[in-house]
């Protein structure tokens, strides 16, 4: 049972360590993490949330407040196509709407911009290289956090 629970800045060594360890930024995309690390101030200052089966990090988020961004979301490899990314994904819609926000960015990693996509998210743009570090072009999305209509009675 993976339960997505707040997260506490006595994991950001495991969320840096998962997202070091992703097959999705090997090679070619290397770079972007290259001397990249979260920080236990930065999990304390953004709303994150880890997605742990027990004591085992399966994946995590962070949602940026000012302007609301999706700023990190990944998924360990050994997690990958069970469903746990769109958990994520609702979980964060549910952090956003508490939040008041109505839209979420998010600068995609291009490989995830299908899944992106499929989540709901139109894309809006396209971020431009910035070299050295990334020397690619990024997919920009944007969600637009559905909301619970009330009901009158």
């Amino acid at each position: 049972m993976v339960d997505i629970v707040r997260a506490t800045g006595s994991q950001a060594e495991s969320f840096t360590a998962l997202m070091h360890a992703s097959s999705a930024y090997q090679g070619e995309y290397a770079s972007i993490l290259d001397g990249y690390s979260v920080t236990p101030a930065y999990v304390e200052a953004n709303p994150t949330f880890a997605a742990m089966d027990g004591e085992e990090l399966l994946g995590f988020y962070a949602l940026l407040e000012e302007p609301p961004e999706l700023d990190i979301l990944f998924v360990a490899d050994t997690a990958q196509g069970l469903g746990l990314g769109g958990r994520l994904v609702t979980h964060m819609f549910a952090e956003a709407r508490s939040r008041g926000m109505r839209t979420v960015r998010v600068v995609s990693h291009p490989p995830a911009l299908g899944f992106y996509l499929r989540m709901g998210a139109r894309r809006t743009g396209t971020i431009p290289p910035r070299p050295p570090k990334i020397a690619w072009a990024r997919p920009e999305v944007v969600f637009t956090i559905p909301h619970v209509r009330e009901t009158l009675t």
